[in-house]
């Protein structure tokens, strides 16, 4: 074919989309190198197709564009001077079809890089839970470990009959290091603007001494809590107190009240 025939075969529309056999495209490639017209008119369809793309193109995220952009770069309007011509009017309908099919490509390769990004965060979020469900794992073993020891002796400590008969707490002491840890569990929930407070208790004459607040800031595991550097006991009472705690112990709501007895 001779430059006008080739450029009015419909050939060249294929050719920028690809859609052409080996040896079809080996001959527009011959003509693109002989002939600046044809070369031209196929920077006129890259163009064309470039920017009917950018005007029925959904979003699209910037590298998946430039992609776009780099694999039809150099298109042109076409001549609409020139007369009907069916064969070239096939060409442009496969371009455009073409296209259509890129960007359905690009726009599923989008998806799947999102899912992919909610993917792995789903995976961080389940790492970070096993690893704080590991953690608390192990500090509860550490715990056992310590108030399981013979360096500790245990103590269940009942509740105050006229306040809260069925309650009770466990005390587990280390009298040579002055340590205890205590389990409330077996304490009612405090009410709102309330808070537990351990004293450690001389009977006589009756001396109390604070031994803390039963709040986050000591609590090693759910409802125990670790006291430490109080007088040595002979009780332990436990008092329902506004929060914060209070001087002294308010007796009204006492709610444990136990005697300490170590070897």
């Amino acid at each position: 074919m001779n430059v006008k025939e080739t450029i009015e075969s419909g050939n060249l529309e294929l050719y920028v989309c690809g859609a052409l056999s080996e040896n079809e495209a080996a001959e527009i490639d011959t003509a693109v190198q002989e002939h600046e017209e044809v070369a031209h008119e196929v920077e006129e369809i890259e163009q064309t197709l470039i920017r009917l793309g950018e005007s029925v193109a959904p979003t699209l995220s910037s590298h998946i564009w430039n992609a776009i952009t780099a694999s039809i770069s150099g298109v042109r309007r076409m001549d609409t001077r020139r007369g009907t011509n069916w064969a070239a009017w096939t060409g442009w309908a496969a371009a455009i079809l073409c296209l259509i099919g890129l960007f359905y490509i690009m726009n599923q390769n989008n998806s799947l890089e999102e899912q992919l990004q909610i993917t792995t965060l789903e995976n961080d979020d389940l790492k970070e839970d096993l690893q704080t469900t590991e953690d608390r794992l192990a500090q509860t073993t550490d715990v056992l470990d310590i108030i399981r020891s013979k360096e500790y002796n245990a103590f269940t400590l009942p509740g105050n009959a006229a306040v809260a008969p069925e309650a009770f707490a466990k005390l587990y002491y280390n009298k040579d290091e002055n340590v205890a840890y205590i389990d409330t569990k077996g304490l009612p929930t405090p009410p709102r603007g309330k808070v537990y407070q351990a004293w450690s208790l001389i009977v006589d004459p009756l001396t109390p001494t604070s031994m803390g607040v039963m709040e986050s800031g000591i609590e090693i595991e759910a409802g125990i809590y670790k006291f430490e550097g109080f007088p040595t006991p002979e009780a332990i009472g436990i008092t329902l107190e506004p929060e914060g705690g209070s001087e002294t112990p308010t007796l009204e709501q006492l709610y444990i009240l136990g005697p300490v007895t170590t070897p």
